[in-house]
């Protein structure tokens, strides 16, 4: 090929500094089929595919750290498809009963602050670097494990006791990540506002 052809093609050239970005379009891209098997009643299947993108999340984020694959795309892509995913875990089983409504709206109204301050940040002082506190972290493999706990003990009926301190913990760590990072970028958008 030459040419345009060539061009297209070397556009669309995977290389291996593209898997973590790779992983993260596959975690997004089981997120349908997670909610229709959440719909269909299908929780074992359920299961496998929400552990699958649960621990795409720990993969794609240890190849970009290990091999020095980072990119701005990267960035962007990986919290997007953990938020999206969440989202739609949190929301569909609220919306089956089979989780409280308000557990839900706080882990949703999490992100919706975290992207509303982020917003609010750019408008005021100017670009933002992704920076996720650690908190941050442990609070996304915090819901990820109950949503796996969940789902366990609805295909098989097991690890029922560990619902109670798994939602437990599920709301301290999301309102102290969510407190977390009002505290931190208020303090940088402080420092910004003064600096000007």
């Amino acid at each position: 090929l030459c040419g345009p052809g060539r061009a297209a093609l070397h556009l669309f050239a995977v290389t291996r500094r593209d898997l973590p970005n790779l992983i993260s379009a596959l975690r997004l891209a089981l997120i349908p089929p997670v909610v229709l098997a959440l719909l269909g009643g299908h929780f074992g299947l359920a299961l496998g595919l929400f552990a699958l993108a649960g621990a795409s999340d720990g993969v794609d984020g240890w190849l970009a750290r290990r091999m020095g694959w980072q990119s701005r795309l990267g960035a962007f892509l990986d919290p997007l498809a953990d938020k999206l995913m969440m989202l739609h875990a949190y929301g569909t089983l609220a919306w089956l009963g089979l989780l409280p409504p308000w557990l839900a709206v706080l882990v949703v109204g999490r992100d919706l602050l975290i992207a509303g301050g982020a917003l609010a940040y750019r408008r005021c002082c100017g670009r933002i670097e992704p920076a996720p506190l650690l908190l941050s972290k442990l609070n996304t493999l915090v819901q990820i494990g109950f949503v796996l706990l969940l789902l366990c003990w609805l295909a098989f009926g097991v690890l029922g006791p560990l619902l109670g301190p798994g939602m437990l913990l599920v709301c301290l760590t999301t309102l102290s990540s969510g407190a977390a990072y009002v505290w931190v970028w208020g303090r940088k958008a402080r420092q910004g506002v003064r600096h000007e």
